[in-house]
C-alpha cells in the first residue's frame, strides 16, 4: 500500500510544483508523477538531515522541503526534456 501512497503524493506534489513554475512545462503526466515522487525523496531526505523529520503535529516543514523538491526536480527534467528534443530537431535537419 506504500506504493499506492507513493504515487498519491507525487502525482500532488507535481501537479503543485507544475502549478508553482512559470510557463508551460513540457513533461507529460507520468513523469510529472516520478519527479513529484522524487522530490518528495528528496524532501524528507532533507528534512531528515535538518533534524526536522519527525515532529509531533503536523510536519509543515517537511511537507514544504518535499515541494520544494518536487519543484527543484520538475524544473531540471523539464530543462533537459527541453535541450534533447531541441537537439534531436537539430539533427533531423
Amino acid at each position: 500500500m506504500n506504493w499506492l501512497w507513493a504515487i498519491i503524493v507525487g502525482l500532488v506534489l507535481g501537479l503543485i510544483a507544475r502549478a508553482v513554475l512559470p510557463g508551460k512545462q513540457h513533461i507529460p503526466l507520468w513523469l510529472t508523477v516520478l519527479c513529484g515522487i522524487l522530490g518528495g525523496i528528496l524532501g524528507n531526505a532533507v528534512a531528515g538531515w535538518l533534524g526536522v523529520a519527525h515532529t509531533r503535529g503536523i510536519d509543515w516543514t517537511r511537507h514544504v522541503l518535499q515541494l520544494v523538491g518536487a519543484v527543484l526536480v520538475v524544473f531540471v527534467v523539464d530543462l533537459l526534456r527541453t535541450r534533447m528534443r531541441g537537439r534531436r530537431a537539430r539533427q533531423r535537419m
